[in-house]
C-alpha cells in the first residue's frame, strides 16, 4: 500500500474508535449515508434505524426541534459550517444533550453535495451549566435579600418600584405604597440590647409578610427599623386595610417594649399612599410623599397610620 494514499478501512477504524459519533447525510436525498456504530451505545438506536433526516428530527426534544431544524437547514443551504446543541431522544425515552458539529461539502460550483459531522455527548457539560445558572440565581437572590430579616432589601425594592411604576402607568391602574417605622426602636435597643433588637426586626418582618396575602405583594426592609410594602393594583381603601392588618399582626406578635412611652408592646407608625402614575409622574416623588406621611404619623404621636397629604 502506498503510504500517501488514503486507506478507507483505516479512516473508518479511527472514526469508530472515538467517542464522537461520525455521520454523513446525502443532501439530494436527505438520507443518511453513514452513522457511526457509537450511536447505539449513546442513544440506544441502531445505526440502521437512522434512514432520513426526518428520523433525526423526530428523535429531537419537541422544544428544540423547530429551532434546531430551521437553523441547520438555513445554514446548510447557505453552505456555512455550523454547530447546534439539542436534546436527543434515547430508545428508553430519556434525553441526552448532543452537540452536532456540521461541515457542508460542496462541489466546484458551490452546490451542496453532503453534510458530514460529529455528534458529541455534552450532557455533563449542560448539567454543569445548569448548576452554574442555579448558583448564579441563588447568589442574585441573596444579593436582593436582607441578611437580617430574610425579606427583600432596599436594592430589590428600588428595582421593583421602578418596574411596578411602569406597569401601573402602562395599564392605568393604581399602585399603593406603605412605609412603616418601628416606634421608639432606639429605646428598644437601649433596653433589650442589639441581639434582641435584631430578633425584634425579624419578628416585625414576619408579621408584615403574614399581612400580605397576594402573590404580587412585596415586602422589603427599607433601612434600619423601616419597612416598605408595595401593593400593585390596590386602591387607597385596600392599601389602608393592609396597613391596618400589618399593625394588627405586629400587635398579635406581642413583642414587649417596656421603654415605649406609648405602651408596653411594640407598635408601628405608617405612611400610606396610592397613585395611578401619569406619563410625567416620578416614583421618587411618590415615595417622598409617603415618607412625609410617615413622618407625620410619628410626629402626631406614633402607633398610627397617615394616608392623606397634609
Amino acid at each position: 500500500m502506498n503510504p500517501t494514499e488514503p486507506d478507507n478501512t483505516l479512516y473508518r477504524t479511527l472514526l469508530e474508535s472515538t467517542r464522537a459519533i461520525p455521520w454523513k447525510i446525502d443532501w439530494a436525498t436527505a438520507t443518511f449515508a453513514y452513522v457511526g456504530p457509537q450511536i447505539e451505545a449513546l442513544l440506544g438506536w441502531s445505526p440502521s434505524s437512522w434512514m432520513t433526516v426526518q428520523d433525526w428530527a423526530d428523535r429531537m426534544h419537541p422544544d428544540d426541534r423547530e429551532r434546531v431544524v430551521n437553523f441547520c437547514i438555513s445554514q446548510s443551504q447557505a453552505g456555512v459550517d455550523h454547530e447546534a446543541d439539542y436534546r436527543a431522544l434515547t430508545a428508553g425515552g430519556d434525553y441526552v444533550w448532543i452537540r452536532d458539529v456540521v461541515h457542508v461539502v460542496r462541489d466546484e460550483q458551490g452546490q451542496v453535495l453532503a453534510l458530514v459531522g460529529f455528534m458529541f455527548d455534552i450532557t455533563e457539560r449542560k448539567r454543569g451549566e445548569e448548576r452554574l445558572l442555579l448558583l448564579q440565581q441563588e447568589l442574585e437572590d441573596l444579593s436582593f435579600r436582607d441578611g437580617l430579616t430574610g425579606v427583600n432589601n432596599r436594592r430589590k425594592f428600588d428595582a421593583v418600584l421602578q418596574r411596578e411604576w411602569q406597569d401601573a402607568r402602562h395599564e392605568v391602574r393604581p399602585l399603593s405604597l406603605l412605609l412603616f417605622d418601628v416606634d421608639f426602636f432606639k429605646h428598644y435597643n437601649d433596653c433589650y440590647g442589639h441581639v434582641e433588637g435584631d430578633e425584634c426586626l425579624r419578628r416585625v418582618a414576619q408579621a408584615l409578610t403574614r399581612a400580605t396575602h397576594r402573590p404580587g405583594d412585596f415586602v422589603a426592609r427599607y433601612g434600619g427599623e423601616e419597612f416598605v410594602l408595595l401593593l400593585p393594583a390596590s386602591d387607597a381603601r385596600a392599601a389602608l386595610t393592609v396597613a391596618e392588618r400589618c399593625r394588627q399582626e405586629v400587635f398579635k406578635a406581642q413583642i414587649p417594649h417596656a421603654k415605649s412611652p406609648i405602651g408596653q408592646l411594640l407598635t408601628l407608625s405608617a405612611g400610606v399612599g396610592t397613585a395611578i402614575p401619569a406619563a410625567h409622574d416620578d416614583p421618587v416623588r411618590f415615595l417622598e410623599e409617603v415618607d412625609r406621611r410617615l413622618y407625620r404619623a410619628k410626629h402626631e404621636g406614633r402607633n398610627r397610620i397617615v394616608d392623606r397629604a397634609a
